[in-house]
């Protein structure tokens, strides 16, 4: 599938980059939102309310903040980018979501902004709640594969929010190909790609079901 060959390239071309910055610059995770995912796998504090501290440790200047903040946007665009590929090739016409689409790609940049700015603030973050709670979405998802986008695109601002962006290439990939694995291969479905519908497209099959039996009947 050209998709899975174009999702390879990426990924591929955003690990050559990396690599080629560590060599040229052997001290960038110091300036740079990479490398809290180790800090998340071995922490063993006993403070669930202590939030996970942002591993910039030589960050000191404006100009240093500014550019770890930049390069945390900047890793979670390349990371979402990939995901709204997905989305769009899995969509029909008739069921694709441009806002959704756009969504999928500027949460993270969102999220990351939020997560940085309450991370130490547990006020803050009851503040967010309520702010994020007045303000929900106004249009129902189609699916829960839609859903799930969503989440992932969330998951991609938390992680570079806290200075994991290899974290939130983790997820993309691994999202990525398993979610195009399963709906290549229509797991779990019977004939369509059942899973993938949303809630009106099931029940307006439902119904239309009866209405042709009865026909066949009158006739």
């Amino acid at each position: 599938m050209k998709l899975f060959l174009e999702l390879t390239l990426y990924y591929v071309a955003l690990i050559v980059a990396l690599l080629i910055l560590q060599q040229v610059f052997p001290n960038i995770h110091d300036y740079l939102p990479i490398g809290a995912a180790d800090e998340l796998i071995r922490s063993t504090q006993p403070d669930l309310l202590k939030g996970t501290a942002i591993g910039a440790t030589e960050v000191r200047t404006t100009a240093e903040s500014l550019g770890w903040l930049m390069a945390a946007i900047l890793g979670a665009l390349l990371t979402a980018l990939p995901v709204s590929w997905v989305y769009m090739e899995i969509r029909e016409e008739h069921q694709y979501d441009q806002a959704l689409d756009t969504t999928i790609v500027m949460m993270p940049v969102v999220v990351t902004g939020i997560v940085v700015i309450v991370q130490h603030s547990l006020a803050l973050a009851f503040s967010l709640a309520g702010i994020a709670g007045a303000v929900r979405f106004r249009n129902s998802l189609k699916s829960t594969g839609d859903a799930l986008f969503i989440l992932l695109s969330i998951g991609i601002g938390l992680s570079a929010g806290i200075g994991a962006v290899e974290l939130a290439f983790a997820m993309s990939l691994g999202f990525n190909y398993c979610f195009l694995l399963l709906w290549l291969k229509n797991y779990g479905g019977r004939g369509d790609k059942r899973y993938l519908r949303g809630v009106h497209e099931e029940t307006a099959a439902a119904s239309a079901k009866p209405d042709k039996a009865d026909k066949d009947d009158d006739g």
